[in-house]
């Protein structure tokens, strides 16, 4: 018989998208094969302090999971370890690790840094390592490198706080209006606002940069956008193509995680052809990022057809009704089934 094997399955962070992690983490430890691999819930306060969590998954799912049953925690970083540390009162416990899943969103989590020290620890990773996460999350350097691949991304400009007004207005009149203002490195659209007119522009910057030391100013792409859900390294495995159709402005964190007044559409309402060339079109994104195990490649499709790169999710939302697990359950790949496939392909031997 196979032995069971200890998955760390990482929640929380001091991020902004906390409390979208929780939920991810209590649908992967629910839904975690336990005849395979037994759940090892390492819980990130939003101050940034680790916990080994004991108790109940749904105490996550409800952000309760720090109230009990949680002991100070840490990675061992010494590779010969390979193991969790955890710090009971009677002395110190050491939990052997087959692999660690990294279930947090945006920075501090999804950035490369909590990879980095994976990797570290020679554990094996299960999803992007650290150079692709790093590089998607970085909206500037993403772009530059799928525009490297061939791939059309929108007209860009970057600033730093230093960075003239004048500059800004000068990328606003030769881009147009309406345009977008984002935090180069942040998720979740948070500091992220459409911008109808020039005089707009210093305050959604200002907004931006309350979640970065960075800005991006884009043209905006006529159309919609789609998404295309990727897994594997070697042999790329993708989804349904998922189609946002919004009434709002844009596809803000309300709309994300509540769907008031947008709808999600997979698959596409989209011709198979058109389908197939955005398929093919996010597994040459996800290559030339060097992404590996899975991630959720989002993409703009204009009226002509014509298909424009936006950003590459590294941990897309995981939740039993997310994005990325429906376009592949649309594929034929249930939730149970992904989670067997990402964790197996990082921890086989």
């Amino acid at each position: 018989m196979e032995k069971v094997r200890n998955i760390a399955i990482f929640f929380g962070g001091c991020s902004p998208e906390y409390s979208v992690s929780l939920d991810s983490a209590y649908s992967v430890i629910s839904g975690i094969n336990r005849e395979k691999y037994k759940p090892v819930p390492v819980g990130i306060s939003r101050q940034g302090d680790w916990f080994y969590f004991k108790g109940d998954a749904e105490k996550i799912r409800e952000d309760k999971w720090m109230q009990k049953d949680c002991v100070p925690a840490c990675l061992s970083l010494s590779r010969s370890n390979r193991c969790l540390y955890i710090f009971e009162k009677n002395g110190v416990e050491r939990i052997p690790l087959a692999g660690a899943f990294p279930v947090l969103h945006g920075k501090n989590g999804e950035d490369g840094t909590l990879q980095g020290a994976i990797e570290l620890a020679g554990i094996p990773l299960i999803g992007c390592g650290v150079l692709a996460s790093s590089l998607c999350m970085d909206k500037d350097r993403a772009h530059k490198l799928a525009a490297a691949a061939g791939i059309p991304v929108p007209k860009s400009f970057v600033a730093g706080r230093e960075t003239p007004k004048d500059a800004l207005y000068t990328f606003g009149e030769s881009a147009g209006y309406p345009l977008f203002v984002k935090p180069v490195r942040a998720g979740s659209s948070f500091g992220v606002t459409k911008v109808s007119c020039r005089e707009r522009l210093p305050a959604a910057v200002g907004q931006a940069f309350a979640y970065d030391d960075h800005v991006i100013l884009e043209e905006n792409i006529e159309g919609f956008e789609v998404g295309c859900a990727v897994m594997g390294t070697d042999s790329l495995t993708t989804g349904q193509v998922d189609e946002i159709e919004l009434s709002g402005d844009f596809f803000d964190f309300e709309e994300k995680y509540t769907l008031k007044t947008s709808a999600i559409y997979v698959p596409a309402r989209i011709a198979p052809g058109k389908a197939h060339e955005i398929r093919e079109t996010a597994k040459r994104i996800y290559k030339a990022l060097g992404c590996s195990g899975f991630a959720r490649v989002d993409m703009f499709l204009t009226p002509q057809g014509k298909i424009y790169f936006n950003e590459v999710n590294t941990i897309p939302g995981f939740t039993q009704h997310s994005r990325f697990p429906g376009m592949m359950k649309a594929a034929g790949i249930s939730f149970e089934e992904i989670l067997d496939r990402i964790i197996g392909e990082a921890v086989r031997e």
